[in-house]
């Protein structure tokens, strides 16, 4: 498909505002090339994977899923979102036959969120971005202010790189299709990671 240790990484973009030093130095660990390329070719043999395996989920959630775990696994649990993600990988067949189960307690479990909703209008606006800001970062619900910036910053960071990823990949695989039907012959190339 194509050599890991060839793939091409332009420089990256000059970085945004003073951040805090710890932010900027989680960052900054994201826009290496060498993670570009460990990323990458981790992501292309795990979608290998899918496609070899029988996955109970639709193709689209197979894909997400397991980009989501590559990048969780490119952090090496150094992180609490990485943590949280593979936990969640973990558990995820566990989850899907449990489905049934659940089924009936999902009434009452919306009845329940309604409730918690309503209860997060009486905050202060600052508390309830705050909570918005920890429910969309993994495993950073509970976490104090400065724990959720650092977090938040590492994982934004993380999701960039994964969609550059994603974008070299999706290019180089419509390049080889239009290939292979001007010129039924086998494509390969290096992966190309542009905008940055």
């Amino acid at each position: 498909f194509y050599k890991c240790n060839r793939i091409p990484i332009s420089p990256s973009a000059s970085s945004a505002p003073e951040m805090d030093s710890v932010a900027q130095k989680l960052q900054t660990k994201w826009k290496t090339g060498s993670q570009h390329r460990n990323y990458a070719c981790k992501l292309v043999k795990a979608l290998r994977h899918i496609r070899r395996s029988a996955s109970a989920a639709p193709p689209y959630r197979a894909f997400r899923e397991t980009a989501d775990r590559t990048l969780a696994i490119a952090a090496k649990g150094r992180t609490r979102w990485s943590r949280a993600i593979l936990r969640r990988a973990a558990n995820l067949n566990i989850t899907r036959k449990a489905r049934m189960n659940h089924a009936r307690a999902r009434s009452s479990w919306s009845h329940k969120m309604i409730g918690l909703r309503r209860a997060d209008t009486k905050k202060p606006m600052l508390h309830r971005r705050l909570q918005t800001l920890g429910r969309l970062v993994p495993g950073c619900r509970k976490l104090p202010l400065p724990a959720i910036l650092d977090e938040a910053s590492d994982y934004i960071a993380a999701l960039e790189m994964q969609v550059k990823a994603m974008r070299a990949i999706a290019g180089l695989l419509s390049t080889a299709a239009v290939a292979e039907v001007d010129h039924p012959e086998p494509v390969s190339g290096p992966l190309r990671f542009n905008g940055e």
